[in-house]
């Protein structure tokens, strides 16, 4: 199933520190074409809490595609993205490392904790607009997601 079939908005979570960084992903979203919701978790700590749905996360719903911050206050990103592989009932649930470091060391730490994939975000909105775009594209119209059991 393509998520641009899903008969509601498409569910991201965007794990992301950076007030003005959460403005320029929600303002890029905004423009995109198909209808999504984009829910903040702050911390590694608040994005581990809003996939179990634990405390303010309670009625949380269940991301189709998660875009972190790899470097990350109170939990770092290579943890929340551990956590989330290790888990049977999170771990099929796409994650886009969207990140300013462009370091060799942390796109392949990523990808060995199983990233779905890399991405140095760009300082331009207009760049930026293009990344999340090309994300609608391939991740909302392209790839097949597998139906939940």
């Amino acid at each position: 199933m393509h998520l641009a079939e899903l008969s509601r908005p498409v569910e991201v979570l965007l794990v992301e520190d950076s007030p003005s960084d959460v403005l320029l992903t929600q303002e890029a979203f905004e423009q995109a074409t198909l209808p999504s919701h984009l829910h903040v978790a702050p911390t590694g700590a608040d994005a581990i809490a809003f996939l179990h749905r634990d405390g303010k996360y309670a009625s949380a719903p269940r991301p189709d595609l998660i875009l972190l911050d790899w470097n990350l206050p109170l939990k770092h990103g290579r943890e929340v993205l551990s956590e989330i592989k290790a888990e049977e009932g999170l771990k099929r649930i796409p994650v886009l490392v969207l990140t300013t470091s462009r370091a060799d060391e942390d796109v392949i730490r990523a990808y060995d904790l199983h990233a779905n994939c890399y991405i140095p975000k760009p300082v331009d909105f207009s760049q930026f607009t293009k990344i999340v775009q090309t994300i609608e594209d391939f991740w909302f119209k392209i790839a097949v997601f597998a139906e939940e059991d």
